[in-house]
């Protein structure tokens, strides 16, 4: 059984011993008050048990890719990169040099020998898509800052080795907890799935989020069907139960009530016909 404990419990420890499946990460969290974004949250821990438990073994000669919005202490990211994705980590600047860089940095000599590639940049919500570039190593939205430039990952990554859409996945957790992110998130979100997209279908987006504020997580999950044209799911709780007890995690029910998981998928307008 699994000695992982919910993120609560351990807010008050400044490194982590975190399993997941045969891997052991060491992570690096301040809790001191400044950003949400240098801690360790429930949803995290949650979004990781439950991504590992859909992927499917990848047998095709490319990996897939995913990025993440708010990858926060890093662990979701080191935990789909170790299932051999390549996955392109983002956050803001002072999130970035405080403890998402070292913790990318600090676990690499634990992750598996087919992981996949792991990245980090800047990116940071508010700026709008059109201002996006995809070829900065530092930062995707904007000039490297004295923050984005103290992480050695990208600077060292060939242009044309940078990871870039389409991504498969689009996910993030404990991110929806401000009312003034609501849009600048679905937008981010929006911009990602339409660069991903192909003729037929868009890359699923999966949002983890800790219901501590019931409205403003409806609003969130409205606006994103009838402002951004997302099909809105929530994952049944059946569901992310068997996800944690197949990572050997059997919390008391009051230790995580408040999660949930949704999938959302653009929705794309069906192709004109020609006649």
């Amino acid at each position: 059984m699994s000695t992982l404990r919910p993120a609560h419990h351990t807010k008050h420890l400044p490194i982590l011993l975190h399993p997941f499946k045969s891997s052991s990460f060491s992570i690096s969290q301040r809790a001191d008050g400044i950003s949400n974004g240098t801690a360790l949250w429930l949803g995290a821990q949650c979004l990781s048990l439950y991504l590992a438990y859909i992927i499917k073994p990848n047998h095709s000669t490319s990996r897939p890719r995913a990025i993440e919005l708010g990858s926060g202490t890093g662990l979701t990211a080191l935990a789909l990169n170790s299932l051999g994705w390549d996955v392109l980590a983002t956050d803001l600047p002072h999130v970035i040099a405080t403890v998402l860089s070292d913790n990318i940095n600090n676990n690499t000599n634990r992750l598996p020998f087919t992981s996949g590639r792991i990245q980090i940049r800047e990116l940071d919500w508010t700026v709008y898509p059109d201002k996006w570039s995809w070829s900065n190593g530092h930062s995707i939205t904007s000039i490297p800052t004295p923050c984005t430039s103290l992480h050695p990952l990208s600077p060292q990554t060939p242009a044309n080795e940078l990871l870039a859409p389409p991504f498969d996945i689009i996910y993030s957790a404990d991110t929806v907890y401000d009312p003034a992110l609501i849009e600048p998130l679905l937008r981010t979100i929006h911009a990602l799935s339409t660069l991903s997209c192909n003729k037929s279908c868009a890359p699923p987006v999966y949002l983890c989020i800790e219901r501590r504020d019931p409205a403003l997580v409806d609003r969130l999950l409205a606006d994103a069907k009838a402002v951004w044209q997302f099909n809105v799911e929530r994952v049944p709780h059946k569901k992310l139960v068997k996800a944690m007890l197949r990572g050997g995690v059997q919390w008391e029910k009051h230790d995580w009530e408040g999660i949930e998981i949704w999938k959302l998928s653009l929705l794309l307008l069906p192709m004109s016909s020609t006649g």
